[in-house]
């Protein structure tokens, strides 16, 4: 019981220090709850819990997404390629090019996939405030 009420410690003390989404808390409480039943000896049980919600907690792209600092406008604009001046059609024509190529359905990889459609919210926001 006090290993349980340590590692739901660990994970209250890693939500407030990095924040953690939907599938993480989902995953944390799969890894808690079969962390319990591997506490009363349940271990049939618990490891098909446990051990899917250890590993979605650490996998490393998760990580790495969460630790990447915000883009800015400027190089929202290097990543798609477009001028300063450039309008929504040219950003989000942009965005189709250079999307086509980085999907992860085309050999891409969703990281990227995901810096390309930052980009393209990021300069559509601004073209909104204008």
């Amino acid at each position: 019981m006090i290993l349980l009420l340590l590692a739901a410690a660990a994970v209250a003390w890693w939500q407030w220090g990095r924040g953690l989404d939907r599938q993480q808390l989902t995953a944390a409480a799969s890894a808690l709850g079969g962390l319990l039943l591997l506490t009363r000896g349940a271990w049939m049980i618990a490891l098909p819990m446990f051990l899917p919600g250890i590993w979605l907690l650490m996998r490393p792209d998760r990580m790495s997404a969460a630790s990447q600092p915000a883009m800015d406008g400027e190089e929202a604009r290097r990543v798609l390629g477009v001028a300063p001046g450039a309008d929504a059609e040219a950003i989000r024509a942009a965005h189709r090019r250079l999307v086509a190529r980085v999907h992860p359905d085309q050999g891409g990889s969703a990281e990227l996939a995901g810096r390309v459609n930052a980009a393209r919210d990021i300069l559509l926001a601004e073209l909104r405030k204008r």
